[in-house]
């Protein structure tokens, strides 16, 4: 690993090959193990200023839409702790030149009070390549300990090691964020007096409510607030939140009395064991007795009532799983209690949503309303409404709306009027059931839970959820454009400019979008739908295009970054032959010889399918040698070109029939797409060399960048 000193720079692809996605560790250590600090993460033009306070991330702003920035909460680490953040560096937008890294502390804390104050940078394989260790914080309360840069087409990282002595806020100020000064100077008089709810059990990043607060992203100010440490669970309060929501009075904002602080303990998370016991059942017809019974489950409404109550009262047992669904929606770190089917009057009849999420910080609540919709029922514009305008007027957060559909960028699933003569903004937050299921997969099958309790019932969860009677099976339905546009490109009639080939063409892209989800939650990495710069960067002009080549080719293309994979997953659907076509581009060694390459590439294949297609690809030709594995398996030597052209990697191809229905059955499309490309990646993906990290001395300090 390299050692790094203040003020010295290093530029990432000279330590390793794999620095697409990086994750950048910030430490301390805690003599009297109550100390913590919270992280946060600035974007950059080239002005050294925020584009927006959008590109300000912290507690309350997690995760950035695009998935470039991430924020994984804090790990036990020796005497103290770790605060993870992960960058996929290949999704900082263009115009983003610098990436700061800083932390703060609270309630007058300091820095110099902490030891082993230290930053590390990992590449996607985990492996860590740089360490800065800090021994002069001094007395501060915000702290830059380093930043990403790029130099011609490079990311490179410089050790900063900055103090900031007027806290978060100025730091933030400096950085061209918008503090909101009403909200500051509450927040600074609270902050003198807040103390910590230690009874209080807090999921990653958890703090009180205190330090100043930031315009993020368009919505009301939120506080900036700092993390306690998190008591045993022993000594959780039992005392319930109000069950009928109310609006917010003066008595919300009362600090609650400081209980004895208690030293930060770690613990190992529990994760399910990847092989199952042996079922001590006489055959197979002995049915398990399930948590969550989907037997009695007869109307659309019976669906939407218990998926509701059981994802709810889950998110409220489970602390780590209800944080992790409601971190990206604004909601603090806190206490949380949930409840279903609540009364609230509106008008001459009162409305019923569906489910209400409360979360207690500091004696204050944040509330959001839920409505639910499953079986591939469609959100309804009035229902949603009238949800908003009950939170708006009641002095709620977010209204959640959840059902199979899947949300983009730019393209709203229902549309809702916000009245601007209110000074209360009520953020309006999509769920897929397919989301759900990918944070209960990686929780219990990767990154582990609390304890073994928990690990059971998002597994009980994650059975409901998946079960053909649940109705929570994720987006199903390609529409009703779908038979039309195919049946328009098989007689040639389908013009370009037709409202229907967008609409196929945005159902595409939430299908790949949940494709992703899925094979990320099983995998336990990082799955994202890649959008090339060639496209564009608006969302609607992205579509339009493609919509244009559906018209004119009748193809529908995507690509997946699949974290700790030496390519990029191509899938490409041809509706003209009604063929599916799963590729992936593998770079050609740095070193050795053409033919080793070739006989170490099909003897890494030697699991693959036997019809899958392998083609080399040689320097200013438009294709090299090709052919099938099988015929290949004999004869490595086959993929040379003849006439000694320079390899510059393979492209591996298999390709299978797609459904032509429009919906999930057996021959559906969509499950023709999901089969295809966990197939590809199973049997094909995953024999390939993954990229090893590249280790190069540096010489501390060399270079300015």
């Amino acid at each position: 690993m390299h050692e790094m000193v203040k003020g010295a720079n290093v530029g990432l692809s000279s330590l390793s090959e794999d620095v697409d996605a990086v994750i950048v560790s910030l430490g301390w250590a805690s003599p009297t193990g109550e100390g913590d600090a919270d992280v946060s993460v600035l974007l950059l033009d080239g002005n050294g200023k925020v584009r927006s306070d959008a590109d300000f991330y912290f507690y309350n702003n997690p995760v950035a839409p695009d998935g470039s920035v991430q924020l994984l909460g804090k790990a036990p680490s020796g005497e103290g702790s770790e605060d993870r953040i992960g960058f996929d560096l290949t999704a900082i937008p263009a115009d983003v030149e610098r990436i700061v890294v800083a932390a703060s502390r609270h309630e007058g804390a300091r820095f110099g009070e902490l030891d082993d104050l230290r930053v590390t940078l990992a590449d996607g394989s985990g492996e860590d390549l740089v360490r800065f260790a800090i021994d002069d914080a001094g007395s501060v309360s915000a702290f830059i300990f380093g930043e990403l840069y790029r130099r011609a087409d490079e990311w490179k990282f410089r050790a900063v090691g900055q103090g900031y002595d007027v806290g978060l806020a100025g730091l933030a100020t400096d950085f061209g964020v918008d503090i909101d000064d009403a909200a500051d100077d509450a927040a600074d008089d609270a902050a003198d007096e807040a103390v910590e709810d230690a009874g209080d059990e807090v999921p990653d990043g958890g703090r009180p409510d205190g330090t100043p607060t930031a315009d993020v992203a368009g919505a009301e100010p939120v506080a900036v607030e700092a993390a306690p440490v998190a008591a045993p669970a022993a000594s959780l309060p039992t005392a319930p939140l109000p069950a009928v929501p109310a609006p917010r009075t003066a008595a919300d904002d009362v600090v609650p009395e400081k209980a004895s602080a208690r030293p930060r303990t770690a613990k190992k998370k529990v994760t399910l064991p990847k092989a199952a016991k042996k079922s001590l059942a006489e055959n197979e017809s002995w049915k398990q007795a399930r948590l969550f019974p989907v037997s009695a489950l007869k109307s659309d409404r019976d669906r939407e009532t218990r998926a509701t109550s059981v994802l709810l009262s889950v998110m409220a047992q489970v602390p780590e799983f209800g944080r992790r669904l409601t971190a990206g929606f604004g909601a603090p770190a806190g206490r949380m209690e949930t409840f279903t089917e609540v009364s609230l009057p509106h008008g001459d009849t009162p409305r019923r949503p569906d489910g209400v999420i409360r979360v207690e910080r500091a004696g204050k609540l944040w509330t959001a309303l839920v409505e639910t919709k499953t079986n591939g029922n469609a959100l309804k514009s009035d229902q949603v409404q009238a949800y908003m305008d009950i939170a708006a007027r009641r002095g709620y957060e977010a209204v959640i709306t959840l059902s199979n559909d899947v949300a983009l960028e730019g393209s709203p699933l229902v549309d809702v009027k916000v009245d601007g003569r209110r000074k209360h903004k009520v953020a309006l937050r999509h769920l897929s059931w397919a989301e759900v299921t990918h944070h209960a997969q990686l929780l219990i099958g990767h990154e582990g839970v609390g304890n073994t309790a928990h690990a059971w019932l998002l597994k009980e969860l994650l059975h409901y959820l998946q079960h053909e009677n649940s109705g929570c099976h994720g987006f199903q339905n390609m529409g009703s454009a779908w038979v039309p546009v195919r049946r328009g490109i098989d007689d040639e009639t389908l013009c370009q400019g037709d409202p229907r080939a967008l609409e196929v063409v945005e159902s595409w892209e939430r299908l790949v979008r949940q494709v992703s989800l899925g094979l990320g939650g099983e995998l336990g990495q990082k799955v994202l739908p890649v959008q090339r710069a060639r496209r564009g960067a608006d969302p609607a002009e992205r579509r339009a295009r493609m919509a244009d080549q559906l018209c004119a080719e009748g193809k529908l293309e995507a690509e997946l970054r699949i974290e700790g994979t030496p390519g990029v997953l191509a899938v490409g659907a041809d509706l003209r032959t009604g063929r599916l076509r799963t590729s992936i581009e593998v770079p050609a060694p740095e070193q050795g010889y053409p033919l080793t390459w070739a006989k170490r590439l099909v003897r890494r294949l030697a699991e693959a399918p036997a019809d899958l297609h392998v083609e080399t690809l040689v320097e200013e030709e438009t294709g090299g040698p090709r052919g099938t594995l099988e015929k290949l398996r004999p004869e490595p030597a086959d993929l040379l070109p003849r006439n000694g052209a320079r390899i510059t990697g393979f492209r591996l191809t298999l390709v299978k029939g797609m459904g032509s229905g429009r919906g999930n059955a057996e021959s559906g499309f969509i499950r023709s797409v999901d089969d295809a490309v966990q197939r590809f990646y199973g049997t094909v993906v995953v024999h390939l060399e993954r990229p090893a990290p590249r280790r190069v001395p540096a010489v501390e300090g060399a270079g300015t960048g």
